[in-house]
C-alpha cells in the first residue's frame, strides 16, 4: 500500500469515478492512513469545490464509506468530516441539481438510521441543503448542450436505486466535436494513458503472485498455534487485501477506459467517414473545376493559334518622306 501524502490523495481523488468499486477501493486507502484523518478531510473539502458539478456526489458517497467502514477503527473520520460537513452540503446543493439534493437527502436518511450523527446534526446538514441558493434549473439536454465534448471523460447516464448503499452510476454523454484536431488529441492521449494501465504493472502482479498460501487457504488456517503467528497473518491477510483491493479497482478502472476507448474509436472511424464523404464530394468538385478552366486554356490557345502574326505584315511605310516637323513648318527659309 502506497505511502500517504496531500498530493497522493489529491491525484486519487482526481481519478475518482463514479463506481462502486473505484469509491470503495479509495476508501480502503483512505481508511488504512487513517492518523492523517484531519489532512485527508482538509484535502477532500478542498478538492470538493475544485470538482465538477458532475462529480460532486462522489465525493459525498466516497466520505460516506469512509465514515461508515472507519467507525470500527475509530471515531477519526467521523468527528473530521463533521467540521466540513455543513459546508460541503450547502456547497454541493447550490452546485447541482434537484436530482442531486433528492441523493444527498436519501444518504442523509441513512445517517439518520445508522445513528452515524446526532439528529440535530443531520438536522443541520439537511437545512444546509434546504436553504442553499437555487440550484440551476437547467433542463439535462441544455445543460448538454453547454458541454465541451471530451473524449477522457465519455459517460452514460444511468441510476441505480436498488439499496440504501448503492451508488449512482452517472455518466455525462458530450456534444460530437466533428473530427477536429482536440478530438485526434484526445484519442492519441487516451491511448498513451493505457499504456501505463494495470494490466501491465509486473510489479504489483508479482507481489500478488508472490502472496503467502496462507493467505489464500482457509485450511491452512489450522496449522496456526499462537497469537504471534496469528496476529502476524493477520497482518499480512489485511495488507493483501488492500493490495487486492487497490489492484482490483485499477483493473476495473481500465476496464471503463477501454470501453471509453472504444466508443472513442467508433465515433472516431464514423466522424473520419463523414470527413472523408465530405472531402470526396470537395474532390469531385474541384476536378470540375480543373476540367472547365483546361477546357478554356485549351480553347484559348486555339483562339490565339487562329490570330494573325503582325509581325507578318508588309511594312506600309516603306519609301515615303518622313513628315515635316515642327521647326520646318515655320521656317522662314
Amino acid at each position: 500500500m502506497s505511502s500517504f501524502s496531500e498530493s497522493a490523495l489529491e491525484k486519487k481523488l482526481s481519478e475518482l469515478s463514479n463506481s462502486q468499486q473505484s469509491v470503495q477501493t479509495l476508501s480502503l486507502w483512505i481508511i488504512h492512513h487513517r492518523k492523517h484523518s484531519g489532512s485527508i478531510v482538509r484535502v477532500w473539502h478542498r478538492e470538493l469545490k475544485k470538482a465538477k458539478s458532475s462529480r460532486k456526489l462522489t465525493f459525498l458517497y466516497l466520505a460516506n464509506d469512509v465514515i461508515q467502514n472507519s467507525k470500527k477503527k475509530g471515531p477519526e473520520f467521523t468527528r473530521d468530516f463533521e467540521g466540513v460537513l455543513v459546508d460541503a452540503c450547502s456547497h454541493v446543493a447550490r452546485e447541482t441539481d434537484d436530482s442531486c439534493k433528492k441523493h444527498m437527502e436519501r444518504l442523509l436518511n441513512i445517517w439518520q438510521e445508522r445513528n452515524l450523527y446526532r439528529a440535530d446534526f443531520i438536522q443541520q446538514l439537511k437545512l444546509a441543503i434546504e436553504d442553499s441558493n437555487s440550484p440551476r434549473q437547467r433542463n439535462t439536454a441544455d445543460e448538454k448542450k453547454g458541454l465541451k465534448r471530451s473524449f477522457q471523460k465519455i459517460q452514460e447516464e444511468e441510476e441505480e436505486e436498488d439499496d440504501d448503499d448503492d451508488y449512482r452510476t452517472h455518466y455525462s454523454p458530450r456534444e460530437t466535436d466533428a473530427g477536429g484536431p482536440q478530438l485526434t488529441e484526445e484519442l492519441v492521449k487516451a491511448l498513451q494513458d493505457l499504456e501505463n494501465a494495470a494490466s501491465g504493472d509486473a510489479a504489483v502482479r508479482q507481489k500478488i503472485a508472490s502472496l503467502p498460501q496462507e493467505v489464500q487457504d482457509v485450511s491452512l488456517l489450522e496449522k496456526i498455534t499462537d497469537k504471534e503467528a496469528a496476529d502476524k497473518l493477520s497482518k499480512t491477510v489485511d495488507e493483501a487485501c488492500l493490495l487486492l483491493a487497490e489492484y482490483n479497482g485499477r483493473l476495473a478502472a481500465e476496464l471503463e477506459d477501454r470501453r471509453q476507448l472504444a466508443r472513442m474509436l467508433t465515433e472516431y472511424i464514423h466522424t473520419q467517414k463523414e470527413a472523408l464523404s465530405e472531402r470526396e464530394k470537395k474532390l469531385e468538385e474541384y476536378k470540375q473545376k480543373l476540367a472547365r478552366v483546361t477546357q478554356v486554356r485549351k480553347e484559348l490557345k486555339s483562339h490565339i493559334q487562329s490570330l494573325p502574326d503582325l509581325s507578318l505584315l508588309p511594312n506600309v511605310t516603306g519609301g515615303l518622306a518622313p513628315l515635316p516637323s515642327a521647326g520646318d513648318l515655320f521656317s522662314t527659309d
